[in-house]
């Protein structure tokens, strides 16, 4: 028998966006890659890895990687390391073919830095020209044709917001595939580059060019992908050179601005010498203004907010509705016993746990994009930047903290921007007290139940009740950040340097993609542990020790076949509420009421409190569960079952002080498994998560205490 050597999978030809910050290479990737995108992390680190397919033409299917934005290739962030390292290594998996730099064109000098920087790294380079309607109104007009000329690669201005510009690209990509072009020479002639221990250490690494090696002896003391022994020799070689980094750097800097300065005299005409003012310019007189912008940014958030209750209100209803008249029709169509009550009690209502939310979640996102996609969330980063300070931390910290009012885990990944350890610690440490997304549904759950919908004047008291946890979130992260600014001691400090976006109209195509996909995500991740909670607590609820429950059956069947017609409904919902006391998850719960019960709370809500340690959103489901195995009217909506909830004493659960009570404690509680593994990756120890968890539930369960006791 014949037997053939498998054949080698060929390596798709890789295509990498570079640029800085705000220059639209996110657009641009969207633009190639749609909907054929994935996001991972980058091997060995925890920072986003976005690839995609692209067609770019019928020949050629390309694999796009978007790498972290980045202003040259001296790293200052563990975001700009990923950026270096995958540009310098040769052996990485992601090592690009082509490199793709998108350069704003109303920044042309800056950006005109990096693009040299990647055109001497000796592979073939396309410059995508964006903001060039930007540079149109600063009184900019760019001669393209000119610009390519004399950079070298071809230059082809695009606007991916509008599609503009994205077929021309493909074309030239195409191009250049077909017609590499690597041996340029260098856009500046650098004198350390034709000296002998360049060529040493090029030749060590196996690079084709010179900068290159440059670079790697730069850095080459934090490049992971060198082995000990090419580390070692890199040193022995710089040592005998007595290579001095920052002079050369300078030098290299400063050749570079000098012929990039002659290159924009001759391709580029500005209107007046004086720079325009552009309508972003104006309206950031008004927006960053100390006391007006603070004001605008209250009621945009108060808006946010208000929004979130009134749109969904309706969409909600209905869901709402809507399990419950299936849940009520599946228990007139199969038999009663295990399997109906399975079927209702536990994936109908765990499912209805998982919808009702969808619209708010949706919502949320959809808003938080209107604010990333207008611009206006990186002016919420200088509107704070002084309080910030106040408690200690780097402006850097202001984006980790609004990224939390989505989600904790990339707000935590968020804070490797930071350069200084212990303000990136202490951010990482307060991110959680923020309220993200999987508190909404049971702020909204609990608002709803104890909260009632008054108006004051043109103002929901519910939205204004919801606004107030979030700002309560934040103040209590500024109260901790404080805090551990006083204990823990250092002296490095960094400034806060943030480029700011122009204004744009946001892309409603863009907001409806983001609105669809949150949603999908949530009912794809949050509802498959919310239906895995909700079946096993399905089982616990309705199985117990066999003495107790069959106790239970004896004594109310008795009852019921002596009772009058009129009283055996009563007796049956009599029956179920003692059999789920003496279930599995009945026992559980009375066995930490007396925690609990300073708080406010019934075995029931102590049940929930448990399994949303997991996540917070299985409060919700915890809740349609219990409430449905011990209710026989299928009918009721979980929030009518809730409301009419009693205590032994025939007093109601749900008290205004009993949900507030919960309202505080699920703002403060650490009750979120993927947080708590997203900051040991990040600190790499145990001990932050740990101190996290501690700190935290002590808040909740302190704050908790206080407040029930205020309103009881």
């Amino acid at each position: 028998m014949r037997t053939f050597a498998p054949t080698p999978m060929k390596r798709p030809y890789t295509i990498a966006l570079v640029g800085n910050p705000n220059s639209g290479k996110s657009s641009l990737f969207n633009s190639l890659t749609g909907l054929n995108q994935k996001v991972g992390n980058f091997p060995g680190v925890t920072v986003d890895k976005k690839t995609g397919i692209s067609a770019i033409s019928d020949t050629l299917r390309a694999s796009i990687i978007d790498l972290p934005g980045t202003y040259s290739l001296y790293p200052k962030s563990a975001d700009e390391q990923v950026s270096c390292e995958v540009l310098l290594n040769r052996e990485a998996t992601e090592r690009p073919d082509m490199i793709l730099v998108i350069a704003d064109a109303s920044n042309l000098k800056r950006n005109l830095l990096f693009c040299s920087q990647i055109m001497d790294l000796k592979i073939p380079v396309v410059i995508a020209l964006t903001m060039m309607d930007i540079a149109r109104e600063k009184g900019m007009t760019i001669d393209t044709a000119e610009l390519q000329r004399l950079m070298g690669v071809p230059v082809i201005p695009i606007n991916p917001r509008a599609n503009k510009g994205i077929a021309q690209l493909k074309k030239t990509i195409e191009e250049v595939h077909r017609n590499p072009v690597q041996n340029r020479q260098y856009f500046t002639d650098i004198p350390a580059l034709h000296t002998p221990w360049i060529a040493d250490i090029q030749e060590l690494c196996g690079q084709a060019s010179g900068y290159a090696a440059f670079h790697i002896a730069c850095s080459y003391s934090t490049l992971h992908y060198l082995n000990a022994a090419q580390r070692i020799r890199i040193g022995a070689i710089l040592g005998e050179t007595g290579f001095h980094r920052s002079r050369l750097q300078a030098e290299e800097i400063v050749l570079r601005y000098r012929r990039i300065d002659a290159i924009i005299q001759q391709c580029v005409v500005t209107d007046s010498p004086m720079r325009k003012m552009l309508i972003s310019d104006r309206i950031d007189k008004t927006l960053l203004h100390p006391l007006w912008g603070n004001i605008i940014l209250l009621i945009v958030l108060f808006l946010l907010f208000q929004s979130i209750f009134w749109l969904a209100q309706y969409p909600m209803n209905w869901i709402e509705a809507l399990f419950a008249m299936a849940g009520n029709a599946t228990a007139q169509v199969l038999p009663p016993g295990y399997l109906s009550d399975l079927v209702v009690n536990g994936i109908i209502a765990g499912l209805g746990g998982i919808a009702i939310f969808v619209p708010q979640i949706m919502i949320l996102f959809g808003l938080i994009t209107i604010l990333e996609d207008s611009g206006y969330m990186a002016r919420i980063s200088f509107l704070t930047d002084r309080i910030m300070r106040s408690a200690g931390l780097n402006g850097r910290s202001v984006m980790p903290l609004i990224s939390g009012m989505a989600c904790a885990v990339p707000a935590v990944m968020a804070a490797r921007t930071i350069q200084n350890r212990k303000e990136r610690i202490i951010t990482i440490l307060v991110t959680p007290l923020m309220s993200c997304s999987a508190r909404l549904p049971v702020y909204t759950m609990l608002i709803g139940l104890v909260i009632p919908q008054h108006r004051l004047g043109i103002f929901n008291l519910q939205g204004l009740v919801l606004m107030g946890l979030y700002l309560l979130g934040f103040v209590m992260a500024l109260i901790v950040a404080r805090v551990m600014d006083l204990l823990i001691k250092a002296k490095e400090r960094n400034f806060f340097l943030m480029e700011l976006p122009v204004y744009r109209a946001p892309r409603w195509k863009n907001v409806g993609i983001t609105m669809i996909e949150k949603g999908r995500i949530f009912i794809r991740d949050v509802g498959k542990v919310i239906m895995v909670l909700s079946l096993i607590l399905w089982a616990l609820a309705a199985f117990g020790p066999p003495g107790r429950m069959q106790a239970v059956e004896r004594r109310y069947e008795a009852l019921i076949a002596q009772a009058p017609e009129a009283q055996k409904q009563e007796l049956q919902q009599q029956m179920a509420t003692e059999k789920l006391e003496h279930s599995f998850a009945g026992i559980m719960g009375h066995g930490i009421e007396p925690v609990i019960a300073p708080l406010g709370y019934d075995w029931k809500i102590g049940i929930a409190l448990i399994t949303s340690f997991a996540a917070r959103e299985v409060f919700v489901g915890t809740m349609a569960t219990l409430y449905s195995v011990g209710n026989t009217d299928d009918t009721k909506t979980l929030t009518e079952k809730m409301r009419d909830a009693r205590r032994p004493d025939g007093s109601p659960v749900y008290t205004l002080a009993t949900g507030l009570s919960l309202l505080i404690f699920y703002a403060f509680a650490m009750q979120c498994m993927s947080t708590l593994a997203a900051v040991k990756r990040e600190t790499r120890s145990w001990k932050y998560p740990a101190l996290q968890f501690v700190y935290m539930g002590l808040l909740a369960y302190v704050g908790a205490f206080i407040v029930y006791n205020i309103f009881r």
